[in-house]
């Protein structure tokens, strides 16, 4: 044992580094509200008329090709996720929606983590034993991926149409960017009665509405979600 550690010491500092993983990153949080309070705002039948909510976005890098590190790991192309950094390597974990893999050499030892080192953009791969074992070269790019959690949360009203004198407008919530049915509804406003319409503390003044398009005010958003 205590060979193995020498050898792994000497490993570091002499063919390839030394990299500890770090997790301390913390994706950002974009607020939705739109279009702005007061705003006069003309809609067609299916889009969107009212927007409230939040997503978290995570930086991310993704491979466009086959990287190989020597003889022992190759970073097949897709997504990886950020999960920390120090003040040398910026790390990453395969994510997303088309998510990266790490494929390893029977021989060598298993992988903890990909880096980027910040110094030369070398995209390496840091092992149990936090050695570091890098690419020469590697086709990438920076980009920003929604996280697909219970963090991200959406509200909408959509505008569905007219007859008559009575507009349809549908309630949708979305959390994980996925539409969550439980939650979506289709209520009918008549506007012989009041051209205010209300849904879940939002409130809109219809202008003008047609089976095409709806025109209206923005008086207030939806009530802030339970974050």
């Amino acid at each position: 044992m205590r060979i193995n550690i020498v050898v792994i010491f000497l490993t570091c500092f002499s063919l390839w580094g030394c990299a500890t993983p770090k997790y301390n990153y913390m994706p950002a949080v974009t607020l939705i509200s739109e279009p702005p309070l007061g705003s006069v705002n003309t809609t067609q039948v299916g889009d969107t008329m009212l927007s409230q909510g939040k997503y978290v976005e995570h930086d991310a890098i993704l491979l466009e090709g086959t990287a190989k590190t020597g003889f022992s790991y190759t970073l097949h192309p897709g997504y990886y996720i950020k999960h920390g950094e120090d003040q040398s390597n910026e790390y990453y974990q395969p994510g997303g929606d088309r998510p990266g893999r790490v494929e390893k050499n029977p021989l060598a030892d298993n992988w903890a983590s990909v880096s980027l080192t910040k110094e030369d953009s070398k995209l390496c791969v840091v092992t149990v034993f936090n050695v570091k074992s890098c690419t020469e070269g590697g086709n990438f790019r920076r980009v920003k991926k929604p996280s697909l959690t219970e963090d991200s949360f959406q509200q909408t009203l959509l505008y569905s149409g007219k007859v008559g004198n009575k507009i349809n407008i549908g309630y949708r919530e979305f959390s994980s960017s996925v539409a969550r049915p439980a939650f979506n509804n289709n209520v009918e406003y008549d506007l012989s009665e009041s051209r205010t319409i209300g849904y879940k503390g939002a409130e809109l003044e219809i202008l003008d509405a047609t089976n095409q398009i709806i025109k209206y005010k923005v008086i207030k958003n939806f009530n802030k979600a339970a974050y």
